[in-house]
């Protein structure tokens, strides 16, 4: 067993026992505090530690990097380093952080200078984005909007049992949690029009997701195969790919989600690493008919993490709306990453893969509104005067996402954001 993730670990920090963050998670982030520049940082609780601090006062010295690495407003240098090192650095503060190691622990003057609380602090965009590409990899997903679109007879296209399939979308509009999104506008087919209207949309929808994101470069014309995909990802992250499904509903034919999908994307900030998450491994759903030799994979790649989707409406309380499962997926992260690199596409640090929207079987499993709501004509009944077919303005979505057994729970913290109404 990796030392990092032994559930018999406690840290001199106090952790709450329904945190997602106890020793054993030490994500990533960027965090900034009130007139100082972002850098890097780790969370145990609700400390958020300085990474750079700890580096510039010797105490990540033994791991041989360079403080200025995490002196930086990205992660992107730090990850370049290759995994060797980041585990280094999660065994240095897993130690540093056990409950009975005294060196920072009995420093009341250093602590000051490198822990803070979570609440005083602004978690930024933990990467630059280079490349977005989200996959559909969910089949109850993919089979329901089938269904709404077209019809229950052709629900699923005949690749979608074949191939990871996938659109490319813009790294530029996805956002750290907590930015506000615009309600955007498109053209829009009415119901019993033939000509489309321009206007704001009026199906705005989450997809409940989760991404990872890459921690090794590629040239152009390499290829990553499944045996090796799991070493050019550096960790996972919470998704919403916020969608207009009317807007979407009239372009995506025939080449997919354009304007539909790329006015705003969120990603929550701490970036949870694979070997944080090795205790949540699970076998995937079978895969029938057979993948082609370059998908097959040996071993695990799915992960027994809970995802759950909250509703908060202006002046009101929070609605849990979904509660469904990462391992739900049928296209796991190795075959999504060698399928995009199947035709020698190269990949950057820090590129974004989404998995699609995740949906199990039962309704309140379904991680978009366009299901829950079965494409509106059954609103959620949220309150005795409220109810929601699609978002509207002022709305809050959360996500959160944690894995847990054996007395050990890793999650990812939230992904929040706030709809704003369209620019005039």
């Amino acid at each position: 067993m990796d030392q990092t993730t032994n559930p018999g670990l406690n840290s001199w920090i106090e952790v709450r026992k329904d945190s997602d963050f106890p020793v054993q998670n030490l994500p990533f982030g960027i965090f900034r505090r009130p007139g100082r520049q972002p850098s890097a940082a780790t969370r145990i609780g609700s400390t958020v530690i300085s990474l750079y601090a700890l580096a510039e006062y010797s105490y990540l010295k033994d791991t041989g990097i360079d403080p200025e690495v995490f002196n930086k407003p990205v992660l992107n240098d730090f990850i370049a380093l290759g995994k060797p090192i980041h585990r280094k650095v999660r065994e240095h503060l897993s130690v540093l952080f056990s409950r009975d190691n005294p060196l920072l622990r009995d420093n009341v003057h250093l602590k000051r200078e490198i822990l803070f609380p979570s609440t005083e602090v602004e978690m930024m965009m933990p990467v630059k984005i280079g490349d977005y590409t989200d996959f559909y990899s969910s089949e109850q997903h993919a089979r329901n909007l089938g269904t709404l679109f077209r019809d229950a007879a052709h629900a699923l296209s005949p690749n979608w049992k074949y191939i990871p399939v996938a659109y490319h979308g813009r790294a530029s509009s996805i956002m750290v949690s907590g930015t506000p999104v615009y309600r955007p506008k498109g053209q829009i087919l009415p119901s019993k029009g033939s000509t489309p209207v321009f206007g704001p949309t009026k199906q705005l929808d989450f997809e409940l997701e989760v991404a990872f994101i890459t921690g090794k470069s590629t040239l152009l014309g390499d290829q990553i195969t499944t045996a090796e995909a799991e070493d050019y990802i550096f960790g996972l992250v919470l998704f919403n790919d916020l969608s207009a499904r009317d807007i979407q509903k009239w372009e995506y034919s025939p080449l997919g989600p354009f304007l539909g999908k790329d006015f705003g994307s969120i990603l929550s900030p701490w970036i949870v690493t694979l070997d944080a998450l090795e205790p949540f491994r699970v076998p995937g759903p079978p895969q029938h008919p057979h993948v082609l030799p370059y998908l097959s994979f040996e071993g695990n790649h799915h992960f027994d993490i809970t995802l759950e989707a909250f509703l908060k409406l202006p002046g009101n309380f929070e609605y849990r709306i979904s509660r469904t499962n990462y391992k739900n997926i049928y296209w796991n992260i190795v075959q999504q990453l060698a399928h995009q690199t199947a035709n020698g596409c190269n990949i950057n640090i820090g590129d974004v893969y989404a998995s699609g929207t995740i949906s199990g079987e039962e309704k309140d499993s379904f991680g978009s509104l366009m299901e829950l709501t079965w494409g509106g004509t059954q609103p959620l009944k949220l309150n005795g005067m409220s109810e929601r077919s699609f978002l509207e303005d002022h709305d809050t979505v959360t996500f959160r996402g944690y894995g847990g057994n054996n007395g050990l729970r890793i999650g990812f913290g939230k992904a929040s954001v706030t709809i704003l109404p369209a620019k005039e």
